[in-house]
């Protein structure tokens, strides 16, 4: 590959926004047997180690000394280490795209964590459709992230905030029990309005 001149913030910041990604696709391409968000897993992998050509690239150009190249060591850790959750998330993904399936025991390990991954479709009459993902503001007011959006044979991986979300959209979405709860009752129709958080009133004295 070529170089490119990329600011080491900004590459910094790409590889730590795809780890954070990655990690929640992968296991959720095994819990939801799902071959096409294990693929995207596996562009991602990819992806983490077209940065991390370009992070060494560009920090090999201004190491002009010792004291430089000291200073760069951290720097250079945090690639690896980006990399190497990368590819633990493949080798999740390689299940799924290896046809194997996983034990339902592990399964149910998953969903008994406090923080559950889900997977829901919006249904006609949902108040989500027609809204714009920053707009319904649901990580902040029921706990749950958006991760992904497949739309047909679209997969919007991390969705941007103003991806607005249609009738038909599968949401894969991480957030506590409470929360995954509130989203499903939201996409099926069942909960007309978005709950807002509650505050403790001993918190806000």
């Amino acid at each position: 590959m070529k170089y490119k001149p990329i600011s080491v913030r900004e590459l910094l910041t790409e590889l730590h926004t795809i780890s954070t990604l990655i990690i929640d696709l992968a296991y959720s391409s095994v819990l939801f047997d799902d071959y096409e968000l294990a693929e995207e897993v596996i562009e991602l992998e990819e992806k983490v180690e077209e940065l991390k050509s370009l992070l060494l690239m560009n920090t090999a150009i201004v190491v002009r000394d010792a004291d430089d190249a000291e200073a760069m060591i951290g720097i250079m850790r945090a690639g690896s280490v980006a990399e190497r959750i990368s590819q633990n998330a493949g080798e999740i993904a390689r299940i799924v795209l290896s046809g194997l399936k996983i034990d339902p025991f592990i399964i149910e390990a998953f969903n008994k964590t406090q923080e559950r991954l889900v997977k829901t479709i919006i249904l006609p009459g949902s108040i989500l459709s027609g809204k714009s993902i920053g707009k319904l503001n649901l990580e902040a007011n029921i706990g749950v992230d958006i991760i992904a959006v497949r739309r047909g044979k679209q997969l919007y991986a991390k969705p941007k905030h103003s991806l607005i979300l249609l009738e038909g959209d599968i949401l894969i979405a991480r957030g506590g029990n409470v929360g995954v709860s509130e989203l499903g009752k939201l996409a099926n129709g069942a909960l007309r309005d978005i709950p807002k958080p509650k505050i403790d009133v001993k918190e806000s004295l």
